[in-house]
């Protein structure tokens, strides 16, 4: 049976977009999931997948072309299968929900529009990260003098900085560690941009706040952080995969995690921003930074994971399990170093996501993948060496979840904050000296 190959939407406001290369062409046998094309919206570069395997026909839109979203622009018959140009027979189409829009049960088979993060096509015609444009264009290098080692030929900091190194070495800061190519990552159209909200809108000419939160909680978790604040940034805050209402699937790697994230900076127009993140938020906020896609101008880190392989396991298991105020409130307890600081709505909130079954087993994975056997599975000291933007990292002293040993050893040009009378909740136990902190890394970037 014939499957249409259409143009799929991939962000909100997504009307058309541009084919600018086909990988395939007409003729050709073609598997699910190998790469179609790529098309180019004034947000990102996207690359489809073949939505099933079997023979490329009927191509409608050449290189170049403005397709409108939902057109077909190609056909994908079985061997011996009459074309659709000459009367094919029962043909089954494909539908593409929303890249916002968590993928039906059983969904049909669809082409996958794959995110390259935060990816835009400059004027000139180059192709380019964020972050390498920005680091270009403080230097006054032409991108066009500048050779991509990215997917596709893409220019990354590293290219920019390599050339700049040829030609005016003095422009360039030194790398503390060399810094490696960006781990590929492929996220599934399900698996793509994260549910996000921005809680404040901020004012002009201050840079975005980006805010992830820590495991087994959501983006509501920061609002009482924000309340009575003043701070004058934009705020956008996400809900991880399988938190909230973010996409319910179990990432494989803190990489696929912050693939994610930069998938829905991309959706949401951001493009330089503050990154704060807590507990396993800080793992992913950090990895986004290193990876180079995004350009983060400020870190700050709550009670990080990633600095070390121990992690108290044993809260990890018995809060998943728990599923009554009674049963999840000694758990919550031991996020606090003042038990008093543990509000009501605090637990209420945790009790409804703990009877929201498919979210606690979808979260039950993702500690399985990413704490395996009690042991955190994954480490960002090395990204943390090799990062050249203000970082700060905040602990309590009296951290049940992650020992505060864990901020010991770090470059010295790291900012540690070890706060006493705290654990593992500083938005919580120290909120006033936390956004002072916040605000000061703000002013730092502007």
């Amino acid at each position: 049976m014939a499957v249409e190959v259409i143009l799929p939407k991939v962000d909100m406001d997504m009307e058309t977009g541009q084919i600018s290369r086909w990988y395939a062409k007409d003729g050709d046998t073609v598997t699910k999931g190998q790469l179609l094309f790529e098309i180019e919206t004034d947000k990102a570069a996207m690359e489809v997948d073949a939505p099933a395997s079997g023979i490329l026909g009927d191509i409608s839109a050449a290189e170049g072309a403005v397709v409108p979203v939902g057109q077909a622009v190609a056909w994908i018959y079985a061997e011996g299968e009459e074309r659709k140009g000459g009367n094919a027979t029962a043909v089954e189409p494909v539908i593409v929900a929303e890249a916002s829009v968590p993928a039906p049960v059983n969904p049909v088979a669809q082409p996958v529009a794959t995110p390259v993060p935060a990816v835009q096509a400059e004027v000139s015609g180059v192709r380019a990260t964020p972050l390498a444009r920005r680091l270009a264009r403080e230097a006054g290098l032409d991108l066009n003098g500048v050779a991509g080692s990215g997917p596709k030929g893409r220019v990354q900091k590293k290219d920019v900085e390599e050339c700049l190194a040829t030609v005016a070495p003095v422009a360039v800061v030194p790398q503390r560690v060399a810094t490696p190519a960006p781990r590929p990552v492929t996220l599934s159209q399900a698996e793509g941009a994260l549910n996000a909200v921005w809680l404040r809108q901020g004012e002009a000419g201050y840079l975005p706040i980006v805010l992830i939160h820590g495991f087994a909680s959501d983006l509501n978790s920061w609002r009482m952080l924000l309340a009575g604040s003043n701070l004058k940034n934009p705020v956008l805050a996400l809900d991880l995969p399988a938190h909230g209402q973010s996409p319910r699937y179990v990432p494989d790697s803190i990489d696929m995690i912050a693939a994610a994230v930069e998938a829905t900076l991309t959706a949401h127009n951001v493009g330089s921003c503050i990154l704060v993140g807590h507990s396993m938020g800080g793992a992913v906020a950090t990895l986004t930074a290193a990876r180079g896609f995004t350009d983060v101008r400020s870190l700050v880190l709550i009670s990080s994971a990633g600095l070390g392989p121990q992690i108290n396991g044993a809260f990890l298991e018995g809060l998943i399990r728990a599923k009554s105020e009674a049963s999840v409130t000694p758990w919550l307890k031991e996020l606090f170093a003042d038990e008093a600081l543990l509000s009501k709505a605090f637990i209420n909130a945790t009790v409804a996501q703990a009877n929201d079954a498919e979210l606690r087993h979808a979260q039950a994975g993702m500690a399985a993948q990413l704490c395996t056997d009690g042991t955190q599975t994954f480490e960002i000291r090395s990204s943390l060496a090799q990062l050249n933007i203000p970082v700060r990292l905040i602990f309590g002293a009296q951290d049940r979840i992650i020992p505060v040993a864990h901020a010991s050893g770090l470059p010295g040009e790291i900012g540690v904050h070890v706060f006493s009378k705290c654990g593992h909740m500083p938005q919580i136990e120290q909120r006033d000296a936390l956004l002072r902190i916040i605000s000061e890394c703000s002013k730092v970037v502007q």
